[in-house]
């Protein structure tokens, strides 16, 4: 007999997880061989790239904030994450800190203080070190990360949140494409989908490994006088990597879940002794003149090329970042994906784009001006100084110039560390997701992507690649902006559909009831005031009268030769009519646990009971209303009326597809 035992390799999804791991060493091999040769040729398609296709980035990112939109306020943001019954999973403090510490919580650490300053010493217009200069670099700071940076991560997490939660489709890329190419997303072509967002994602994690040992370094170089070196960088990387596979090991729920929440706590506590410690009134004022400054402008900012004006300084700011978020969209768009099942549509967009937002504003508002305030009203030639020696140095300098120093350095060295982990965990927890079968993976496998990252950060250190695998990195943001557009239209088709039917079962004529036998109208109030059932109740009812009426209707549509199917699914029954090359109709009536009025209880023991409904659910998910004491005539009826509802639904779609084939 074959064995059940699963092996140590089963849950490997072998295309995939090979598939990257063999261009990653290639890669790998390539610059230990000849690393100047490398980067010299990195360096200079980065540089055909920025300039032949900004125009291309611009215009897809101004594309994916205005289709993101859209379906916020439509009737399409109505449709859930999941089954119409579902409800989110985590609470919105633990949502939100997830969603932002994947994303951006040590790129805020480090660009903080030094973005601003270096815009203000190298506007894209105007003359640097200026008032005007100021005003412009936190504008700009604004709009490198705000709306559209979110908006390119909130893209590529509907996409996936939608199609895994609410179609069943793996937590993959590839389910983007299922209603562009069907079937295949389980070949090749979603193979190779799943590998390319492996690979960026790989790269990602390992070049911000890069970015935030530097600083972890300039931190302890600042505290202890720590040597700011290779050796020392390769030390936290080890001690860095540790943690973050204690934290993978733990899992979602206690690794990833309490690191996100105590980085918010600490970021919050910085950010008030900053606005406490340096000038409050200051920074309020120009925080509220900047947020107004970047709204107003946001349209302007959106598709301002600097065509007329060309100078080079698009390509090293805006279009290096719009290619460094795309870049990083598979990692954090699959893991707010995955913290974000239960939630609408609208929910979800407004969330993603507005929370993060919103803090990132107030983070960069404090940060920035305060540090604009320290050059400009109290001449801090230093912290110039800092940012043009090495921007990772930049906070910690900032910092010497408030009271406490000592004690907001070591903070922020915390911070930092703590952001670290969680970029490398969270980015772990996310390549083996896609290169497994399922979510259930043996502790090895995590494990495995996590050291995989921290050699590859760890090489690069040695050889001094760094820049080249940001180049690489950015590079690999072309095709995959292509990747996005397709995952636009793929999204808005599966979309339409289900806008389709929730309206269609609105607005449907239903055949008006003819019971045999009518009841009275105290019959009827009897019936909607019902006292609570227990969970034995209920499953007799379904296992009686509900069978008997699937039995019935079975029969009849047999009888027009429509395959039927009754099977059981958990805690009730499915009734599934098979139409071939169309959406099924699935009728299920299921146990489900229910809250009763407090009016039909009669004494502190039945509010201690528990109580079970009899509901239907159709392929959407449930419907909110209880078949319990039904007779099988009113459960045919509303089997008739809802099979109803969904050959209009069926009708609409054949007109529509064929509308759009003409």
């Amino acid at each position: 007999m074959p064995s059940n035992k699963r092996q140590w390799f089963d849950n490997v999804k072998p295309n995939v997880f090979l598939s990257t791991v063999a261009i990653i060493a290639v890669f790998l091999a390539l610059i230990l061989i000849d690393p100047q040769g490398f980067e010299k040729i990195a360096t200079a398609l980065n540089h055909w790239i920025i300039n032949s296709f900004s125009w291309f980035y611009v215009l897809a990112v101004a594309i994916f904030l205005i289709l993101l939109v859209f379906l916020a306020f439509s009737d399409t943001g109505k449709i859930k994450l999941g089954p119409d019954h579902s409800t989110p999973e985590y609470s919105n403090g633990s949502w939100f800190a997830m969603l932002f510490t994947a994303g951006m919580g040590i790129g805020l650490m480090f660009f903080g203080v030094a973005e601003p300053v270096m815009h203000y010493l190298s506007p894209p217009e105007g003359e640097g070190e200026t008032i005007a200069a100021a005003q412009q670099a936190m504008r700009i700071t604004f709009f490198h990360w705000g709306l559209h940076a979110w908006a390119i991560y909130a893209l590529v997490g509907l996409a996936l949140a939608y199609f895994a939660f609410r179609h069943n489709l793996p937590l993959k890329i590839r389910s983007a494409f299922y209603p562009l190419i069907g079937k295949k997303i389980y070949g090749r072509w979603g193979d190779s989908v799943d590998t390319f967002a492996t690979i960026g994602t790989v790269f990602g994690v390992a070049t911000t490994l890069g970015f935030g040992v530097t600083q972890i370094n300039s931190g302890l170089n600042y505290l202890f006088g720590w040597e700011q070196s290779v050796v020392t960088q390769l030390v936290l990387i080890l001690i860095v990597t540790a943690l973050a596979s204690m934290s993978v090991a733990f899992g979602l729920d206690k690794g990833i879940k309490r690191l996100s929440e105590i980085n918010l706590i600490l970021a919050v506590i910085l950010l008030v002794f900053v606005f406490l410690a340096s000038s409050s009134l200051y920074i309020l004022q120009t925080s509220i003149q900047n947020v107004g400054q970047y709204v107003s402008n946001l349209f302007d900012m959106t598709f301002n090329l600097y065509a007329y004006h060309p100078n080079g300084w698009i390509g090293g700011w805006t279009i290096m970042y719009w290619a460094w978020w795309i870049s990083w969209s598979p990692f954090v768009g699959m893991f707010i994906a995955r913290v974000s099942r239960g939630r609408t549509i609208r929910e979800f967009i407004i969330g993603v784009l507005l929370i993060p937002t919103g803090f990132t504003l107030i983070w960069m508002g404090v940060m920035g001006n305060a540090a604009l305030f320290s050059i400009l009203e109290q001449g801090n030639s230093e912290l110039i100084r800092a940012v043009q020696q090495d921007s990772s140095f930049a906070l910690f300098e900032f910092l010497t110039h408030l009271p406490f120093s000592m004690i907001s350095s070591v903070l922020a060295t915390v911070l930092v560390a703590l952001f670290f982990v969680t970029s490398a965990d969270s980015g772990a927890l996310v390549i083996d997701y896609l290169t497994a079968h399922d979510e259930n993976s043996p502790l090895w496998q995590r494990l495995f992507w996590t050291i995989l990252i921290a050699v590859l950060a760890i090489m690069l250190l040695m050889v001094g690649g760094l820049s080249a695998l940001q180049s690489a990195t950015i590079m690999s943001a072309l095709p995959f902006t292509f990747i996005l557009l397709m995952i636009c239209w793929s999204l808005l088709k599966a979309l339409r559909i289900d806008v389709t039917k929730m309206r269609a079962l609105q607005v449907a004529r239903i055949t008006p009831r003819a019971v045999q036998n009518p009841r009275s109208w105290q019959q009827r109030l009897g019936l909607i005031m019902h006292y609570p059932h227990g969970a034995e109740e209920v499953q007799q009812f379904i296992e009686n009268a509900v069978r008997k009426a699937f039995e019935s209707i079975q029969r009849e549509f047999e009888r027009r030769d429509l395959q039927v199917k009754i099977s059981e699914v958990e805690n009730g029954l499915q009734l599934r009519v098979n139409h071939l090359d169309e959406i099924n109709f699935i009728y299920q009536v299921v146990q489900r646990e229910t809250v009763a009025p407090s009016f039909m209880l009669n004494d502190a023991a039945d509010q201690q009971q528990q109580f079970y409904m009899a509901e239907v659910f159709l392929r959407e998910g449930g419907q909110n209303y209880d078949v319990i004491d039904w007779t099988q005539e009113d459960l045919l009826q509303d089997i008739i009326d809802q099979y109803e509802r969904h050959l209009h639904f069926l009708s609409i779609v054949r007109q529509q597809e064929q509308g759009g084939s003409t």
